[in-house]
């Protein structure tokens, strides 16, 4: 079982900037990769940016309308990722939830219990 811990959400306006957190433990965390997907109202969750184990190290990929403005990171010893989230927009607004899969034959998902960003227009 894994739990994980998230921080950072709260009220920007547009423009501004916020910084998720995600600390996760229970189990190994350095080869399994580690990100972010929000919810909005009356929507489905949807994919923000995560980070990817390999054997040369973390890679990151980010839906398109993150690619710019939002930049995901990830601790050496695997348990924490952050999520630099600039020039946000009202549309950016959701319920933001950290996200550890686990690959294999049998893929497992754990997911926090997010946090709330919303940006005022």
């Amino acid at each position: 079982q894994v739990q994980m811990v998230e921080s950072g959400g709260g009220v920007v306006q547009a423009g501004g900037s916020l910084r998720l957190s995600c600390v996760a433990s229970g189990r190994t965390l350095v080869n399994v990769d580690m990100g972010w997907y929000r919810q909005a109202p009356g929507k489905e969750r949807e994919f923000v940016a995560m980070t990817r184990w390999t054997w040369r190290g973390y890679t990151s990929d980010y839906d398109d309308f993150a690619k710019d403005r939002f930049t995901i990171s990830r601790e050496n010893a695997g348990n924490a990722t952050y999520q630099e989230m600039n020039r946000l927009k009202p549309e950016d607004t959701a319920i933001y939830y950290c996200n550890v899969h686990v690959p294999g034959t049998v893929p497992i998902d754990y997911w926090g219990q997010g946090t709330q960003v919303t940006v005022s227009s």
